[in-house]
């Protein structure tokens, strides 16, 4: 057995490019890489059994995800929260793992203050004393430009899954892509990668003319990002024959939401004059850019007792009934009912679709 198993949380597929980036930083000879099992009510039931009961989902899931890949052997976990309170969970969940009798080294990629780059080379310098500064720098640039064509490709996705002509062509192109990845090793095997599947997207029959209702969704990132999460909420939508859009990825969270916020506040005027924490200003500031852009309903998701999104709550009703534009509000906890979420859903779509019938009458 190799000295040490690296194991990490999931967060939709963003396991790729981080697979992908450890890949580049470990010693061969002494380290392997376990990729968690796929999201499933056992990684939240483990969770939920061994976290503080109000404390949020991705929490939970992560504790969840950190149990299964101990039980499969790692002695290394990484973390990469931040952007709330989550961000201070690191000493928590390490706490509660060592409790429980699991001997491991826990790195987390974020200080409180950001991601401090020499701070994380000497993280992983510690479990691979022949890791170099440059390598360590390009192997991160041809992670990020992965987050990047992931990002793009699941946005296309996202936006047309609703006019494919033949069902389930997207999703089998997504697979193929996914699986394409993982063998990348450099940025020039990337950029071919995303060159072919690129070219094979843009080349699925697709129909435009399908009638079909606008929606977009805002909220917390954790469940705006893992599908597990918010019980694969735009795939249902899609399957109810509605357009989708989510602001919310990774390279988004990191390359331009902090830049952004200027013009976040003030397409938030008059609601909001300052940020509300987390993603809560996003929540209402891309609201009313939705409505702008004519969008026939917005869903607000949130794990059960997010703080910044309780905040922003009460103003996006104030916009709901003001702009007359329906807003329903989901949240999430390991508890909450597939049923359920999916009649709330069929409810929501009737209101939309008789309130656009009537304004075209």
């Amino acid at each position: 057995m190799k000295k040490y198993r690296i194991s990490f949380p999931h967060l939709g597929n963003y396991y790729v490019p981080i697979y992908q980036l450890l890949e580049q930083l470990i010693d061969k000879e002494t380290t392997e890489i376990l990729i968690p099992k796929k999201m499933s009510k056992e990684t939240i039931d483990l969770g939920s059994r061994v976290s503080p009961d109000f404390i949020c989902v991705p929490f939970k899931y992560n504790m969840g995800n950190y149990i299964e890949s101990l039980e499969s052997g790692a002695n290394v976990l990484i973390q990469a929260g931040g952007g709330c309170r989550y961000g201070y969970y690191f000493e928590l969940q390490e706490q509660i793992l060592k409790d429980l009798g699991y001997s491991f080294l826990f790195i987390t990629l974020l200080d409180p203050e950001g991601i401090r780059v020499k701070n994380v080379f000497q993280k992983f310098k510690s479990i691979n004393p022949k890791l170099t500064f440059t390598h360590f720098v390009q192997s991160f640039l041809v992670a990020i430009e992965m987050i990047y064509a992931l990002d793009d490709f699941e946005t296309y996705v996202r936006e047309n899954l609703v006019y494919e002509k033949v069902k389930g062509s997207f999703i089998k192109l997504h697979e193929a892509f996914l699986e394409s990845l993982k063998k990348v090793k450099n940025k020039r095997e990337l950029r071919a990668c995303k060159k072919e599947y690129f070219k094979k997207l843009k080349e699925i029959p697709l129909d435009p003319s399908k009638k079909n209702l606008k929606i977009g969704i805002v909220g917390e990132l954790y469940t705006s990002m893992e599908p597990f999460a918010s019980l694969f909420l735009e795939r249902e939508l899609a399957d109810m024959n509605c357009y989708v859009k989510r602001y919310t990825t990774v390279s988004y969270l990191l390359f331009e939401k902090g830049r952004n916020q200027a013009k976040l506040l003030k397409l938030a005027k008059p609601y909001v004059t300052y940020a509300l924490g987390a993603d809560g200003l996003e929540s209402v500031a891309h609201t009313l850019e939705l409505i702008e852009q004519g969008y026939d309903g917005i869903i607000h998701i949130k794990p059960f007792g997010c703080m910044p999104e309780i905040n922003a709550m009460p103003i996006l009703q104030k916009i709901s009934l003001e702009k007359n534009i329906p807003i329903m509000y989901l949240t999430f906890d390991s508890q909450t009912s597939e049923v359920g979420i999916k009649t709330r859903l069929e409810a929501f779509y009737d209101m939309l679709d008789m309130k656009k019938k009537r304004r075209s009458v």
